[in-house]
């Protein structure tokens, strides 16, 4: 059956203006797309029985001043309903009231009722009046609080020559961001107008800059429902998407529909200009509608069991997201959505790559089940457009998949979550960490080095936007999410976090000693592992977030950035300067041989010790280790030792070799800045053959010896006497 409103005429508005058919149009492709003419719509919607485009004035309208009827025979071609709509132009609102079955347990769930956004729009009209319990549903005699798509040119831009950068993943150090918590914080500096917003983002190019990273991974910045959120609160991670087309409303200056886009553009052209390269948080695993109770935007109204992973018995939604729907990737119309999404964001938006969320639903099938050659993660693997984009897969879902190490694909990425729990743990001092640590460190061959692998697919990182900061992983034993509405209930309970002593704030000077020195370890440990690192926000200053693991809703000063920060724990920040400084330095002459730091990780031997020389300790009792990597030329050296332990350790130190080289201490995190990295032209000799260790420290040696480093970063010059990297 089909549910109508007694009170409406074909469930539409009273009073709404109709016109006659528009022109027959083309089924391809799918979308609204500007002609010579005008404008062709096409929309797939399987299983319809009427399908009308509305054409709206302003987005706060709730009538259309224009209803066309898509008819049948050539305008309705299998499942495709199309027509071409003469005088119209970018900037046109429209939407798709669509009838069809009410039936769930068969997988139906038409209403006649929404007005329904096109899956293929590039631009949406947000009403200020739009509220999600509502969604596109008509009411109060329209659909004034409805969101609407917009007709948009894709190629309305001047990008001047911009392409997206394509640099290769050994020389990318990541660093993740939220457009609008970035600068949205009064400390940032940026002006109140352009706070929070993609043009924000530009105003902080010059930091990111400084800081020596290489990319920003943007949390989701397609349009999501900001309104999904526990009460009170608002949803500011982004994990709720309405369009995978649409760059997000909320981070714009403008409220032009067709403005949004353009500052997008120019955002990511600015970052280009930098050398920054810019990767998008994508979430293909569900959508903002939710489980069966919730709004209709688009997908759910056009053809609910081809967009949604369904109980083949009942029809109710299969959820392996935690978020009330699935989206069914592997389903032939949905993979070819997300692949024309990915394409539309390199062809038409120039970013360079994307980190998929929950990416191993993406390997499930059209039941749910795992399937060991899911043709979506394929199609995009060998699309050659996007080819030389960087594809980073969060390796696992909320139904218990958990594929590190094992997802599909020959071009992927990962994100390591193994690298986060092994160093998180070791470092907080649990036993039977030190074999996997020491595996994490030099890129984890037991993971990836199996069929020609490399350590650059392997993505370190200690902290993300899901979970404690790098402070609060230091500060709290527990999480305090208490602000977010849920009494607690909220977040991961395992964090492998460690307060040092004292939960949350304190004045205790050796607590807050200890803190800095294993935010130190983590951060070395990160940067000095081979494999790309990601840093996540705010941790290289120190960024709290009062305990709470979940700040998903958390739109305020929790989650933001604060900028001052920067100079209260100065300190820290040049720590991590000096340690991206030594892993991106790229020009390193060896006996008229240049070399690469991600090279050299490739070329070395590495011998492990523990505090002695040639003889580790992998018992599950051991808190310590220490390594010598060396080059193949035998010309370089370095020597890192750990102790995790909560007593000194002395190491015994193999010989330096060489000749007339010996040690310089370079990093020891229990020292007081500015010693605890030293900047490369200051490194002085060690004469001793052994090295006491403080508990909860790390320290790196570096053999002295005379090549030629073309690196500012370092502070060195061409022939200085300097280690090599």
């Amino acid at each position: 059956m089909t549910r109508r409103d007694p009170v409406r005429a074909n469930g539409l508005p009273a009073g709404a203006p109709r016109a006659g058919h528009g022109a027959l149009g083309r089924s391809a492709p799918l979308g609204a797309t500007l002609t010579r003419d005008g404008v062709n719509f096409s929309l797939y919607a399987r299983d319809a029985e009427r399908v009308e485009l509305c054409l709206f004035d302003r987005a706060e309208d709730a009538t259309p001043s224009r209803v066309i009827p898509f008819g049948s025979g050539s305008r309705h071609i299998h499942h495709y309903w199309h027509a071409e709509v003469e005088g119209l132009k970018a900037g046109q609102i429209y939407g798709y009231r669509v009838e069809g079955p009410w039936n769930p347990a068969a997988g139906h769930r038409f209403n006649a009722d929404n007005l329904l956004i096109d899956p293929y729009g590039l631009a949406l009209a947000m009403p200020e009046g739009y509220q999600r319990g509502r969604g596109g549903r008509c009411c109060e005699g329209g659909w004034q609080h409805a969101m609407k798509s917009v007709v948009a040119d894709p190629h309305g831009f001047d990008w001047e020559g911009d392409q997206p950068l394509q640099r290769p993943a050994r020389e990318t150090v990541i660093y993740e961001l939220h457009v609008r918590g970035f600068s949205a914080d009064p400390s940032s500096g940026v002006a109140a107008a352009r706070a929070g917003t993609y043009l924000g983002l530009i105003d902080k190019i010059p930091y990111l800059q400084e800081l020596g990273v290489t990319a920003v991974e943007l949390l989701p910045v397609f349009q999501f429902d900001h309104q999904d959120a526990p009460a009170g609160h608002t949803n500011y991670w982004g994990y709720q998407p309405i369009s995978f087309l649409v760059p997000h409303h909320g981070y714009a200056v403008s409220s032009d529909p067709l403005a949004v886009l353009d500052e997008f553009r120019t955002m990511v052209k600015a970052f280009h200009r930098a050398g920054l390269e810019v990767i998008l948080d994508v979430v293909f695993n569900h959508t903002a509608e939710g489980g069966a109770d919730g709004p209709s935007f688009c997908f759910r109204g056009l053809s609910n069991r081809a967009y949604y992973l369904l109980d083949p018995g009942s029809g109710a939604y299969l959820d392996v997201t935690g978020c009330g729907n699935s989206f069914n990737a592997n389903q032939a119309v949905v993979r070819r959505l997300i692949r024309h999404s990915l394409r539309y964001w390199v062809q038409h938006m120039h970013v360079d790559g994307f980190r998929f969320d929950l990416a191993s639903v993406l390997a499930r099938d059209e039941h749910g089940q795992p399937t060991p050659l899911p043709p979506i993660l394929w199609d995009i693997d060998s699309d050659p457009v996007l080819a030389g984009t960087k594809l980073i897969a969060e390796a696992w879902d909320a139904a218990g998949l958990y594929q590190v190490g094992s997802f599909v694909g020959d071009n992927w990425q990962e994100w390591n979550g193994r690298f986060r729990d092994d160093v998180r743990h070791f470092l907080k001092g649990d036993q039977g960490r030190v074999r996997g640590v020491t595996q994490r460190l030099i890129g984890s061959p037991d993971i990836y080095g199996g069929d020609g692998r490399e350590a650059e697919q392997s993505v370190n990182f200690i902290t993300c936007h899901d979970g404690f900061t790098l402070a609060d992983l230091v500060s709290y034993n527990g999480k305090h999410n208490e602000a977010n509405g849920e009494a607690n209930r909220d977040g991961s309970d395992d964090n492998g976090s460690w307060n040092c002593g004292v939960e949350g704030p304190t004045d205790d000077p050796q607590v807050l000693a200890l803190r800095q020195r294993q935010m130190r370890n983590f951060l070395t440990f990160l940067l000095l592992s081979a494999g790309t690192p990601m840093l996540s926000m705010g941790d290289e200053v120190g960024r709290s977030q009062q305990g709470n693991n979940n700040a998903y809703c958390q739109d305020g000063p929790i989650s933001w950035f604060d900028w001052g920060l920067l100079e209260a724990n100065a300190d820290l920040h040049r720590f991590v300067k000096l340690l991206l400084a030594y892993r991106l330095c790229r020009d390193v002459v060896v006996d008229g041989e240049t070399l690469s730091l991600s090279e050299n990780l490739e070329r070395t031997e590495v011998r492990w010790h523990g505090i002695e020389p040639n003889q580790p300790d992998w018992g599950d009792d051991s808190h310590s280790f220490a390594v010598t990597i060396s080059g193949v030329s035998g010309r370089y050296r370095l020597q890192a030792m750990v102790n995790a332990w909560w007593q000194p350790l002395s190491f015994r130190l193999p010989p330096a070799d060489g000749g007339e080289a010996c040690w310089c201490r370079w990093i020891d995190t229990a020292r007081p800045s500015p010693e605890d990295i030293l900047a490369w032209p200051d490194l002085l000799p060690l004469e001793a053959d052994s090295l006491t260790l403080e508990p909860r420290s790390l320290v790196v040696l570096v053999k002295r010896l005379r090549v030629e480093v073309s690196c500012e970063r370092l502070g060195a010059t061409h022939g200085e006497t300097t280690p090599e990297i």
